[in-house]
């Protein structure tokens, strides 16, 4: 443990469960199990899309209502394995853990709910360290949890002068 007080004790870690995402979580549990935190990992995915009822240019789309079901259903097991996955690596580590499959229109809205839901002091997520034109189209939930969040975001940023992984900052 770094020290008898740690200052962050509940570490909060979205994924997406990207092979980015995967390292991130092998270091944030590191991060954890010498800080002697418990982590919660969410993974968020967007809800209200292919809804029957909405449709480009105000007509309805034309598929079977069976099919959302299908997609939405799809989605929560995906979201249940990646999960699984993270549990496992804190688990061997040690690390105290909670899964949270979370649903919102709006990802970053997911992360930061969850966060606050679960009294989390410290977020750490991925982040490709896009910039310009790639960026902007891309877009960057880990921008947006950056902009939007209260809590200290610790980015763990992968580039092209990272090839091997790892550049943990410390962002807000």
């Amino acid at each position: 443990m770094l020290g008898s007080d740690p200052m962050f004790r509940h570490l909060l870690v979205p994924t997406d469960g990207s092979d980015l995402a995967e390292g991130t979580i092998q270091r944030a549990v590191e991060l954890a199990r010498q800080l002697g935190a418990r982590i919660s990992f969410v993974h968020a995915r967007q809800n209200g899309w292919l809804r029957p009822e909405v449709g480009f240019y105000g007509d309805p789309l034309a598929f079977d209502p069976a099919m959302a079901e299908r997609f939405s259903r799809a989605a929560e097991d995906y979201s249940l394995a990646v999960l699984a996955r993270a549990r496992v690596l804190a688990e061997q580590a040690g690390v105290p853990c909670t899964t949270i499959a979370a649903a919102n229109p709006l990802i970053y809205a997911a992360i930061l709910e969850t966060a606050a839901s679960q009294g989390c002091d410290l977020i750490v997520m991925a982040s490709h360290g896009r910039r310009g034109l790639a960026g902007l189209l891309l877009g960057s939930e880990t921008q947006r949890v950056l902009v939007h969040s209260a809590l200290p975001v610790l980015v763990d940023r992968i580039g092209k002068d990272s090839p091997e992984g790892g550049g943990m900052i410390a962002a807000k």
